[in-house]
């Protein structure tokens, strides 16, 4: 089980949402390259970042700190947040990320979701939101009107290499992952699917290692409300 330690970037500081709402965000005093670091110190591989600037702007807004993060400190980096188009993708494998995670732009248009699968071979992660069963885009802004499962049927051949599924209910809720709704896309997924939102002690994690087809879980504001201790979560990374 991977454990992902998650990075929000907003206006260069580290921030969290809850169930993705900016007017309910709460900024923290480190900022994202401390952040990375002190994940590094404490043993972790792999680091989940999300460009909240970019999911707004469609633009590759913090890419000098994501170039300066993976530079430093050598983590394994998936970058999610307003990718729309293969220039930003080409960006970031430019600066050394292990993954780039497509979420709306995919959505509403499964083309360039495809296109970017073969321009960029197991490079392209899927970042699927949904609410009640239905995908949301835009920031999670809109609802898109699709059921998530139809929507993976659609795309599963296309060659993603990881499925990042959130539960918008439940993010920034600490109330534990939506475990139910997570393994039924895990079964349905040709890929390796991460668990997001809701993580709200150590036996989340434990639960999780029981589920098939899972290859990770993200962690973020627990960690930064200090619920779950960076020595304790580091035990479970393998």
């Amino acid at each position: 089980m991977k454990i992902f330690p998650a990075i929000d970037i907003k206006d260069k500081k580290c921030v969290r949402l809850v169930k993705g709402d900016f007017d309910s965000k709460t900024e923290y005093d480190v900022s994202p390259v401390e952040q990375a670091g002190k994940y590094k110190d404490h043993g972790f591989k792999n680091l989940h970042i999300v460009d909240l600037d970019g999911a707004l702007t469609g633009e590759t807004v913090n890419l000098d700190i994501i170039k300066d993060i993976v530079s430093k400190f050598a983590l394994k980096v998936e970058i999610g947040g307003g990718i729309r188009d293969f220039e930003s993708i080409q960006k970031y494998i430019n600066a050394g990320v292990e993954k780039v995670i497509l979420g709306s732009a995919a959505i509403k248009d499964k083309n360039f979701l495809k296109e970017a699968c073969e321009k960029f071979p197991n490079k392209i992660a899927l970042g699927l939101d949904a609410k009640d069963g239905y995908l949301s885009v835009s920031g999670w802004k809109e609802n898109s009107n699709k059921l998530t499962l139809d929507y993976l049927k659609e795309v599963n051949d296309y060659g993603v290499s990881r499925l990042i599924y959130t539960d918008i209910n439940q993010d920034g809720m600490k109330q534990g992952p939506n475990f139910e709704e997570t393994s039924k896309v895990a079964e349905k997924s040709n890929c390796p699917v991460i668990i997001s939102g809701g993580v709200s002690s150590i036996d989340d994690i434990k639960k999780a290692k029981n589920f098939k087809n899972i290859e990770g879980i993200i962690v973020g504001k627990a960690i930064y409300d200090g619920d779950i201790k960076l020595e304790e979560l580091v035990k479970e990374d393998a």
